[in-house]
């Protein structure tokens, strides 16, 4: 009898059935970020991958049809200003649908020098407040400096530099990606370099990244090649890695410097140091009307400061020259469209005409009232693509307000320059919009299709993806994403939103003994 049992309790265990797994993305063409696709099924179980592979016959409480689809990591976004929206009080915002809806279930936020000191809260909120996406954060160098010092134009004493590297390495400790710097904008701009240095160290110590929108993308001050070599300068007298913001040339006075800047990087990267890059598929940068065309010198003490300049007669000879080669070097009134306000739509020059004014009075007489956002078109098409071909450079979108890049960076840069022009190959643009980004802020467990990694993936329909948003009309979700999935959770089902909040804060891991 006690045979009988055992062999009755083998025959048993030998037919089970496994458990069914919970999600079977099927029959889909696979790009895994590090492989040649293939068409097979993508099996999720929790919040991770169970299976990637040829077609199985693993069971499913739910089984998604990606037959003629494409099947790739969630994008992830290295440089956005999606803070807000991730922070809102609005459930619905916090979905941060934009993204979504494009594929991206990663964001980095605090870039430009903007990230709030206090990352431990900002990391926190995703737990009394559910988001879409995940997301990870940088300390702000320029957030940092103006608790610190204010907006003034000065070095810091030693005791503030002290206490500025101090915020630094509790944000570090705290789980920030690293520090991220707006060298471009005031009071940032009054930085030295060294000053600069002094805090990334802070950051390197920790294993962080220097993230910059660097000093100069065109020839407002250094120059564009300078402002490079300076940020791959910082790195290397920081000890850690460089990212370059948006990497672009910005102007009439660079188009056509694409090949330098790469060589430049391309020789760092030869000398072994880390250096990649982030780019947005627009000719036209985002910006305010006050940072495209307001001398720095003018923006000294913010916005106050600049107000009693513009009634200053004694100035009023120095603005006008100074906005008006600022305006030359974007390419003309034309080249400004207000994104934002009672203007929005209007380039500039239509906004002058119409009040009967010559450009720089009407971009002051704007100014004063609100600095309003603005599309500067100042690159070419031929600098883009050769940025974009690099390959360490991924996939970014830079979203901010009133801009196109936030509802259609990624559908564009697939529509466009993979689809239509041929720029990139399609498991080019996946791995720069994935996998590069992943494996380069060691987000452990992200950025690939494979077993054990978590479950961040992204259907979508080869013949339909592509950008609405347009810059008269920003705010058009993207087509052609057909299932979205989120730590395991579906957010986009059948091309429509289902609500799920399923996103999390990703804090980075400091190395062992470098916090107390």
């Amino acid at each position: 009898m006690f045979r009988f049992l055992l062999a009755c309790a083998a025959l048993a265990t030998i037919g089970a059935a496994p458990e069914p797994a919970d999600l079977v993305i099927r029959g889909g063409t696979i790009y895994t970020g590090s492989a040649a696709p293939f068409v097979g099924d993508v099996v999720i179980m929790g919040d991770r991958i169970r299976h990637v592979g040829p077609n199985s016959d693993i069971q499913a409480r739910r089984v998604i049809d990606a037959k003629g689809m494409i099947v790739a990591p969630g994008f992830i976004d290295p440089h956005t200003h999606a803070g807000d929206m991730l922070a809102s009080d609005e459930a619905r915002e916090r979905l941060v649908l934009p993204f979504l809806m494009q594929g991206v279930t990663t964001a980095f936020i605090g870039n430009d020098g903007g990230g709030d000191p206090d990352v431990a809260a900002t990391l926190a909120r995703a737990k009394d407040k559910p988001v879409g996406v995940n997301y990870a954060s940088y300390i702000g160098f320029g957030a940092v400096r103006r608790q610190v010092i204010g907006a003034e134009r000065r070095d810091p004493t030693d005791a503030e530099l002290k206490e500025m590297r101090g915020l630094v390495a509790k944000a570090m400790c705290e789980g920030a990606l690293g520090l991220s710097t707006g060298l471009f904008y005031a009071p940032q701009s009054f930085a030295k370099t060294a000053e600069v240095v002094a805090l990334a160290g802070e950051a390197g110590a920790r294993g962080g990244t220097y993230d910059s929108h660097i000093r100069d993308e065109s020839s407002y001050n250094i120059g564009l090649g300078a402002a490079i070599d300076e940020a791959i300068g910082i790195g290397s007298a920081a000890g850690l890695p460089v990212h370059i913001s948006h990497i672009k040339a910005l102007g009439v006075d660079v188009h056509g410097q694409a090949g330098a800047i790469i060589a430049k990087v391309e020789a760092a990267r030869r000398a072994g140091q880390e250096v990649t890059a982030d780019q947005y598929p627009w000719s036209a940068s985002g910006t305010s009307l006050a940072a495209a065309l307001v001398p720095l010198w003018a923006q000294d003490g913010g916005r106050a400061a600049l107000l009693k300049r513009f009634d200053d007669p004694a100035l009023a000879e120095r603005l006008r020259r100074d906005i008006t080669e600022n305006l030359r070097k974007r390419g003309g009134a034309k080249a400004l469209l207000i994104t934002e306000g009672a203007e929005k739509g209007r380039t500039l020059a239509e906004i002058a005409a119409r009040r009967g004014e010559d450009a720089v009075t009407a971009a002051i007489a704007m100014i004063r009232i609100h600095d309003p956002s603005v599309a500067s078109f100042n690159q070419t098409e031929a600098d883009i693509a050769a940025f974009m071909r690099q390959p360490w450079v991924m996939t970014g979108s830079d979203a901010s307000t009133g801009h196109p890049r936030v509802y259609g960076s990624f559908a564009r840069k697939y529509a466009k320059y993979v689809k239509a022009d041929g720029v990139l190959t399609l498991r080019q643009f996946i791995e720069r919009s994935s996998a590069l980004t992943a494996d380069s802020f060691e987000l452990k467990g992200r950025g690939h299709l494979r077993p054990g990694a978590f479950a961040d993936v992204v259907v979508f329909d080869p013949q339909t993806f592509a950008a609405r948003a347009t810059y008269e009309q920003p705010e058009l979700l993207a087509t052609g994403v057909r299932t979205v999935v989120v730590n395991g959770v579906i957010a986009v089902d059948g091309g429509k939103p289902t609500g799920a909040a399923a996103g999390r804060a990703l804090a980075h891991e400091p190395p062992a003994g470098s916090c107390p």
